[in-house]
C-alpha cells in the first residue's frame, strides 16, 4: 500500500517538458529529493506544500532515491484540457485527456497490415539503457538516420522522467517519441504499440524505430516474472506488420548475477515466447554466444561493433547500466551497439 508524507518545496533543482525536479522538506535533517509530474499536477513554487508518495524510496526501489510529489496542497484546482478524448492512467485518480494521434489520423484503416513497416528498421529492447547505445551507434555507422524512440508502458509511465531521451533529442540522434499504452508525454501519444509503430513510420518518417519501456525495469526471480517479457509481443507486433525485427541482447560481462553474464537468460526467455523468428546481433569477438547460444529457429548473427566508449564520448553521452559504464561492462554496450549497426547497414540495403 502506498505511503504519503506532506511538506513544503524548498529548492527548485530543475525544470523541463513534463518534469520539475524539487526538494521538499518533510521532517528529515536534510531536505529530500522529489519529482514533480506537471502534465499530471501541474507546477509547483517554492514555499508551496505537497503531498509526496514516499512509498518507493522507503522500500530502496527503483526511483533513484527521488520520491513523487502527488498533489500541491496550495492549489484549490488544476486543468489543462488535453487535445482528444484518449485518457492514460484510465479509472487513476490521476486518469488525464492525453488524447492519442489515431484521432486525427488522416489515414485511419484501409492499409494491408504486412506492408505497413516494409523497410522500416525495428529494435526490440528490454531495458531503457539499451536504446541510447542502439541510437548512438546508428548515428555512427549511418549519420542523419531517422530514428524514432516507441516507448511502451512496462515500465515507467512519464517519458518526462528519461534524462536518456532528452540527451539523444539535443544531439539529434532521434527525431521524435512516441508513448504507447499508458505511456505518456511523447511527441506523439499512440493507443498501442501496432499504431505507435506506424505513426512512427507516416508521421515521424522514421526510418528506424527503437522500440522499448522506459526507465524502471521490473523484475523477480522467475523467468516469467519481469517486465522484459514484453519484448516477444513487440517482436511479434512488428513482424505482423511487415518489419524484420532485431532484438537488441541483453549480455553482461560486469553483472555480478550469473543470470545475466554472458547472453542473459532473459533473452532466452524472450526468444522462447516470441511466435516469429527474428535476428538477434551479437558482437565480434564475444564467446558469450557461444556458452549461452540463441535458441531456435531464432537467427544470430555476429556483427563487428565500434568502440563503443568512444562513439558515446564523441556524442557527449554519459549511459550506465545498473550504474555501469563502458568500462565496467563493456559486453553489454557491444551487444547493444550489434543491434545498431545491423539495423544501420539494413537501411543502405533498402535504398
Amino acid at each position: 500500500m502506498p505511503s504519503f508524507r506532506t511538506g513544503p518545496i524548498t529548492e527548485i533543482l530543475l525544470e523541463r517538458r513534463g518534469l520539475q525536479r524539487v526538494r521538499v522538506d518533510l521532517g528529515a535533517d536534510d531536505a529530500e529529493r522529489a519529482y514533480v509530474l506537471t502534465q499530471l499536477t501541474g507546477p509547483v513554487a517554492v514555499g508551496e506544500r505537497v503531498v509526496v508518495n514516499t512509498t518507493a524510496v522507503e522500500l530502496g526501489l527503483g526511483t533513484g532515491g527521488w520520491h513523487v510529489v502527488h498533489w500541491n496542497l496550495d492549489r484549490d484546482t488544476w486543468s489543462e484540457p488535453g487535445p482528444g478524448h484518449i485518457m492514460k492512467l484510465r479509472y487513476t485518480s490521476l486518469q488525464a485527456d492525453t488524447g492519442a494521434a489515431e484521432e486525427d489520423d488522416t489515414d485511419p484503416g484501409g492499409r494491408e497490415l504486412s506492408t505497413t513497416l516494409d523497410g522500416v528498421g525495428v529494435v526490440v529492447c528490454t531495458l531503457h539503457s539499451q536504446m541510447g547505445v542502439v541510437a548512438a551507434a546508428i548515428a555512427d555507422r549511418r549519420p542523419d538516420t531517422r530514428v524514432a524512440y516507441l516507448m511502451s508502458d512496462g515500465a515507467a509511465l512519464p517519458l518526462a522522467l528519461s534524462d536518456l531521451v532528452v540527451d539523444l533529442v539535443d544531439r539529434e540522434l532521434i527525431v521524435g517519441t512516441i508513448t504507447a499504452g499508458h505511456a505518456f508525454g511523447g511527441d506523439l501519444e499512440a493507443v498501442t504499440v501496432a499504431s505507435g509503430l506506424d505513426l512512427a513510420r507516416r508521421r515521424l518518417g522514421a526510418e528506424v524505430v527503437i522500440v522499448g519501456m522506459g526507465p524502471g525495469v521490473v523484475g523477480t526471480g522467475g523467468p516469467l516474472g519481469t517486465t522484459a517479457v514484453e519484448a516477444a509481443a513487440l517482436l511479434d507486433t512488428a513482424a505482423a506488420l511487415g518489419a524484420d525485427p532485431v532484438l537488441c541482447a541483453r549480455m553482461s560481462d560486469g553483472d555480478g548475477r550469473e543470470r545475466h553474464q554472458g547472453l542473459s537468460h532473459h533473452v532466452a526467455t524472450v526468444l522462447e515466447l516470441a511466435r516469429t523468428s527474428v535476428r538477434v546481433p551479437l558482437p565480434d569477438g564475444a564467446d558469450a554466444a557461444s556458452a549461452n547460444p540463441v535458441p531456435g529457429p531464432h537467427r544470430p548473427l555476429v556483427v563487428p561493433v565500434p568502440d563503443m566508449a568512444e562513439v558515446l564520448d564523441r556524442f557527449d553521452l554519459r549511459i550506465t547500466t545498473m550504474g555501469r559504464g563502458p568500462a565496467d561492462d563493456p559486453l553489454f554496450f557491444a551487444a547493444s551497439a550489434a543491434a545498431g549497426v545491423l539495423v544501420a547497414d539494413d537501411r543502405d540495403r533498402h535504398r
